[in-house]
């Protein structure tokens, strides 16, 4: 799968239905030596008027328990 089919899914947390974010602003973190995706980083901004603060979630890769068409669920754990 490619990264531009990810960009668009929401990241949703099975355990409480929290939605954590939108993949299209995340960053992988990826083994050099084998290529192998180790975690996710996604970044969420502030709503205009309510600040402009950044929160930055890592996810590690294990936490996936599914890539749907439209959402990406995890265990945060």
């Amino acid at each position: 799968m490619r990264m531009k089919s990810l960009a668009q899914k929401q990241v949703i947390d099975v355990e409480n239905g929290e939605k954590l974010g939108i993949l299209g602003k995340a960053d992988l973190i990826i083994d050099p030596d084998s290529g192998v995706i180790k975690s996710l980083v996604i970044m969420n901004q502030g709503f205009i008027g309510f600040g402009s603060s950044k929160k930055a979630m890592t996810i590690d890769w294990s936490q996936i328990e599914t890539i749907g068409e439209e959402t990406i669920l995890l265990k945060k754990r």
